[in-house]
């Protein structure tokens, strides 16, 4: 079988160990190909492109084995990874990689016959240890630890998590991005609103949903109010446990109480009209001080 990686190199071509990324890089590629497709279906992940249009590497991060070659200790690819909201499934770095093998990165820009064998050898022993693809579903995964700023208002206290990947519109929802997939639900400002939360009314999955669509709704003995998804795209799954379990949303509508999981149809144009954490945690601290007055 032939095996598929994703592969985020280092963007410092300006430096040694960054030269030296970019030949691992290549060098896996190689030796993953096989057939007609060279690289058998492998693509490396241009960082310069990517931290500023992800839209065209999205699905193959999402669908294959992510390797992160970092060329020094400040690990810039490991980081836009993290920005992007990526599962790492190896990690390389060039310059703990050369301590180990007692290998001397010589200065200079030029790529070595040695620099060769040497960039040749990292490549293989990752391919060891790197996990297969194995062709499956190319599910994100959206198991994190989250960092929650808070808010508090009388006896409320009011979470919003901070994590790279979480988008929000003014409608209270949220997205948090993985790949080419996004989880959406509703904030803490709408689940405290309601108070206890009786019915959850998912989306059908496989419906195709716009941008500011109904993707669901929840009902409460206050009021019904539907989720207005921030994304666009396909329902490719929804938390089915909320169905038994609604209150999963007041306990923690960001964890267990997700609503629906999304394959992103065009991401790119959906940012234009969302807002980052900063933004709606303002919005929010003024919608709570109006609503509990």
């Amino acid at each position: 079988m032939v095996e598929r990686y994703a592969i985020l190199p280092c963007n410092g071509i300006d430096k040694k160990a960054g030269r030296l990324s970019g030949e691992i890089a290549i060098s896996i590629c190689e030796k993953c190909g096989s057939g007609e497709k060279p690289g058998g279906g492998s693509e490396i992940l241009c960082p310069v492109f990517y931290r500023v249009s992800d839209k065209k590497y999205n699905a193959t991060a999402a669908e294959n084995p992510l390797i992160v070659i970092d060329g020094c200790p400040t690990r810039c690819a490991s980081k836009l990874a993290a920005e992007k909201g990526l599962k790492i499934s190896k990690k390389i770095n060039v310059t703990e990689e050369a301590r180990d093998k007692n290998f001397e990165l010589e200065a200079g820009l030029r790529i070595s016959e040695g620099d060769k064998r040497f960039c040749d050898k990292v490549a293989s022993d990752a391919l060891e240890n790197a996990p297969k693809n194995e062709g499956g579903t190319g599910a994100a995964e959206f198991d994190i630890e989250f960092d929650y700023e808070t808010y508090n208002k009388d006896k409320f206290i009011f979470r919003l998590p901070k994590n790279p990947g979480f988008l929000f519109n003014e409608n209270d929802c949220w997205a948090y991005v993985v790949g080419n997939r996004a989880r959406i639900g509703v904030t803490d400002f709408v689940q405290k609103s309601l108070s206890d939360i009786l019915y959850f009314f998912p989306p059908d999955i496989g419906a195709r949903i716009d941008q500011f669509g109904e993707a669901g709704s929840v009902e409460s003995a206050k009021a019904v109010v539907e989720l207005i998804s921030p994304v666009s795209g396909k329902v490719a799954a929804i938390n089915a446990a909320l169905e038994q379990n609604p209150e999963f949303i007041n306990e923690n509508p960001y964890e267990k109480g997700w609503i629906a999981e999304i394959e992103l149809a065009d991401l790119e144009s959906d940012r234009e009209l969302l807002i980052g954490y900063e933004k709606y945690f303002e919005i929010m601290k003024k919608k709570v001080d109006e609503f509990h007055v």
